[in-house]
């Protein structure tokens, strides 16, 4: 069966918990705090897998989770990072938050392996809160909870061209004509149930990737039929090619239905809609001759709209060569970088709406800030990546933190400690 879309549960690991222990041996009455830091939790990955084509392996199994780190140990042994896991999906794979619809990763083109939830980081041993006052520490700082979230992953197939078309029109006939695709063909609606991919190979050309994109109907941007299941996989298209059944063998009017397919479009994604297209008026071969010439008819119709119409027939190949040449060239006068959806839910921003406490003091003369939602922030921040950094600054603005140490009278130069990092205050 063919899944392009499930919904899962991922969860990060949780980072192990700092250990507290004193050192012990002979002839030492005292010994110090030697309890190690735990280790951090595994990390949730997104990786493209060139040999997988659906989302099957999501359909049955709902929640994945990464491990959390070990526990630190005693003579100041760090516990053991956990492993992250990896999930592989095909490439094309649009992965959105679940409940807003945000899209936090596009899994195509460059983008082959991204990290969606950090794991938490291991909490610090008790050998780090010794002080010249507490030289016996009984405390360590437990490790940062994992992330936990809901998402959705979409299969949007990557095609340069799109087959659009009413049912049974000659769609998958085309296909098979011109390329390597063996879609299944039979004289009944909705014959084609799954997006069927293939390479056209030009004589003296480059070719393309064409997608024949199941029969759509009126009502599919709304959901009715089966259209409605496939409208998404035509997104990453540069272009259409808009099939016809030119000599009306099922009793529609091929104008017509034209603009009923471009209204589908246009109600499912404007954007979509207003790509270049070019019209196939299949079935000439079932057309009789003394009537009215139908392709006329939807060549006065289109081509003055810049949109032109090429007769064809799926059986017989005529006009597919000449067609397929036209829609070539204009592919090379498209944008060749591919259609990548940008990154609009951000994981970690959500810490920024958290409401944990946090409290800024005075310590040998610097601004100290602490507190759960500190320690949440710089478990889950890599402030050495300029994402991250960039980040952190959005975090102390938004949180109004930046203001607070602003009223509580901080200058240029000033310095601000935040466990274990410290940096100069500057606008």
């Amino acid at each position: 069966m063919f899944a392009d879309r499930a919904k899962i549960l991922i969860r990060s690991g949780k980072g192990g918990d700092g250990h507290v222990s004193f050192y012990r041996a002979l002839y030492v009455a005292n010994g110090g705090p030697d309890g190690g830091d735990g280790g951090r939790g595994g990390d949730v990955i997104f990786e493209v897998d060139k040999g997988l084509n659906t989302l099957v392996d999501y359909r049955h199994r709902k929640k994945f989770a990464a491990k959390d780190g070990e526990q630190g140990g005693k003579s100041r042994c760090h516990g053991k990072n956990a492993e992250d896991i990896v999930l592989k999906v095909p490439e094309g794979t649009i992965i959105k938050e679940a409940e807003s619809g945000k899209v936090i990763a596009d899994m195509s083109g460059d983008n082959t392996r991204q990290v969606v939830l950090k794991g938490g980081k291991g909490g610090l041993g008790n050998q780090h809160f010794a002080t010249a006052t507490m030289q016996v520490p009984k405390y360590a700082q437990p490790g940062q909870p994992g992330q936990e979230l809901w998402v959705c992953l979409e299969l949007k197939v990557i095609a340069d061209v799109g087959l659009v078309g009413f049912p049974n029109v000659g769609k998958s006939t085309l296909l098979s004509r011109v390329t390597n695709a063996n879609p299944k063909i039979a004289n009944y609606h909705f014959t084609t149930l799954n997006p069927n991919l293939g390479v056209v190979d030009l004589e003296g050309a480059e070719g393309f990737v064409i997608a024949d994109i199941p029969g759509l109907i009126e009502g599919a941007s709304e959901g009715v039929g089966l259209g409605h299941e496939f409208l998404r996989h035509i997104e990453r298209t540069k272009m259409m090619i808009h099939v016809v059944d030119a000599a009306s063998t099922e009793g529609r009017d091929p104008i017509d239905d034209i603009y009923k397919i471009n209204a589908e479009l246009e109600a499912y994604n404007p954007e979509i809609a207003r790509r270049p297209q070019v019209i196939a008026a299949n079935k000439i071969d079932a057309i009789y001759e003394g009537d009215e010439d139908p392709v006329e008819r939807i060549r006065e119709e289109f081509e003055p709209q810049g949109i032109k119409v090429f007769p064809i027939s799926g059986v017989s190949g005529k006009g597919i060569k000449e067609l397929f040449y036209y829609v070539n060239e204009q592919l090379k006068t498209l944008d060749s970088k591919p259609i990548v959806f940008e990154q609009e839910y951000f994981p970690e921003e959500e810490l920024i709406n958290i409401d944990l406490p946090y409290e800024i003091t005075m310590e040998d003369g610097m601004y100290v800030v602490e507190g759960p939602k500190i320690e949440k922030m710089l478990g889950y921040t890599n402030l050495d990546s300029e994402k991250g950094f960039q980040f952190f600054q959005k975090f102390l603005k938004d949180t109004g933190i930046l203001e607070e140490l602003e009223n509580k009278g901080i200058e240029e130069g000033d310095t601000v400690k935040m466990y274990g990092l410290q940096f100069d205050y500057y606008k």
